[in-house]
């Protein structure tokens, strides 16, 4: 199934999903992709506003250059999709539980989302933006977190021996959270 320069509207793909699909330039608006398997289908230039894509299947999953506006993805194993030209913007968005592991994310720009939980372990982060995202929970062990700007971001804590920072971005008070493990009082 090939979709191009279409918009697809309040479409339920639950239970059909969009495996093996080829979507390029398209616009999906609140569709549900609640646990659809899109499993080896790819998405081009494409924007989901407005969709749930809560623990869909994204094994071998091509995203190149998506935009997520105001998208439910709670639980997307991120680290199943194709590494080749992997890129996405995620703006207001509910990213809760989800899973980035080793990928290379350079220059994502992540805007007033939630993350709280996600995994972002042994990930590329050089240059990205977390623009007023909450990361309470969020795990970086071994990230790359060069330039990375965290300054407009809240509830992050990490351990800057474990993780490259140079150069990144942060503010007062924010990043006190750096300094958790020292279990230390700071007024």
């Amino acid at each position: 199934m090939t979709h191009e320069n279409e918009t697809i509207s309040n479409v339920d793909y639950s239970e059909i999903g969009l495996s093996e699909s080829e979507s390029i330039n398209c616009e999906f608006v609140r569709c549900n992709l609640a646990k659809a398997d899109l499993s080896g289908s790819r998405f081009e230039d494409c924007v989901f506003d407005g969709c749930n894509l809560s623990a869909a299947l994204l094994n071998n999953t091509a995203l190149q250059n998506i935009k997520f506006l105001e998208c439910k993805l709670i639980g997307v194993d991120f680290t199943q999709c194709s590494d080749f030209l992997f890129s996405g913007t995620f703006e207001n968005c509910r990213m809760d539980y989800v899973l980035f592991c080793k990928k290379k994310l350079k220059g994502t720009h992540f805007a007033a989302c939630s993350l709280i939980d996600a995994d972002f372990t042994e990930a590329d982060l050089t240059a990205a933006v977390f623009a007023d995202c909450d990361l309470f929970k969020a795990a970086f062990v071994n990230t790359n977190l060069e330039k990375t700007d965290f300054r407009t971001a809240r509830n992050y804590a990490f351990d800057p021996d474990q993780n490259r920072i140079k150069k990144a971005k942060f503010s007062h008070p924010a990043v006190a959270g750096l300094l958790a493990k020292y279990d230390i009082d700071l007024k």
